[in-house]
């Protein structure tokens, strides 16, 4: 995989939040906040940490924040700094703008100017914990895009014993499932057959439509 450089705009708890977590990958960070507090916390950290401000297009193009493939406008609190922040980066022909926001009005300015993705930190925080509250048999989900996701789940007490041929999950749940493997082990298993009978202590890994199954879930109704 290529290194991608993603420019981190704003340093607060989300930027840093974000800066940090990149940094234990394969990537070249940019940083910039207007407080030195804030550069010299997360220099450790970065590719290139600098003091600025990100409503200055010069000073943007003088660091060579162009070269990024994503930059997240992290500010989130001052609508005019993310809007010129965001406008700065089209300017500088960045494709990808992901900013933060910290309502729905500030969403919706921040998407009619150019923004790729808005990010709402703290409702996106409150409805992942909600979901992990009702999860039943899932034990993880990974986003595929807007709608579809891998789901890795166990499977509830009733399907044990029974075939998937039998279980019939597409139809019933509209899942795919791709693969098999035992608790606590990273080996997928991906050439079982349709009469395989299910097992206790084991993952399924389907592919699904992640609000449709997560709602199957969480009413208990993988039966």
């Amino acid at each position: 995989m290529p290194v991608k450089t993603i420019g981190v705009l704003g340093l607060g708890v989300f930027g840093s939040s974000i800066a940090k977590e990149l940094s234990e990958f394969n990537c070249d960070i940019i940083a910039v906040d207007i407080d030195l507090d804030n550069i010299e916390r997360i220099e450790p950290y970065v590719t290139q940490a600098v003091q600025g401000n990100i409503t200055d297009l010069n000073f943007l193009r003088g660091i060579g924040l162009e070269n990024c493939d994503v930059v997240v406008v992290a500010t989130g609190t001052s609508l005019e700094a993310s809007v010129l922040a965001i406008m700065n980066c089209k300017k500088l022909g960045i494709h990808s703008i992901i900013a933060k926001a910290k309502n729905k009005s500030f969403m919706e300015v921040l998407y009619e100017i150019g923004a790729t993705k808005v990010i709402r930190p703290e409702k996106e925080a409150g409805a992942r914990v909600a979901k992990n509250f009702l999860r039943r048999h899932i034990t993880d989900i990974v986003d595929l895009d807007e709608d579809y996701a891998v789901i890795e789940f166990k499977p509830p007490v009733r399907w044990i014993g029974k075939t998937f041929e039998v279980l019939d999950l597409r139809q019933r749940y509209e899942i795919n499932i791709i693969g098999i493997r035992k608790t606590g082990q990273k080996r997928m298993d991906v050439s079982f057959s349709p009469d395989y009978h299910i097992e206790e202590g084991i993952i399924l890994v389907g592919i699904a439509e992640s609000k449709v199954f997560e709602r199957y879930d969480y009413l208990n109704k993988l039966k």
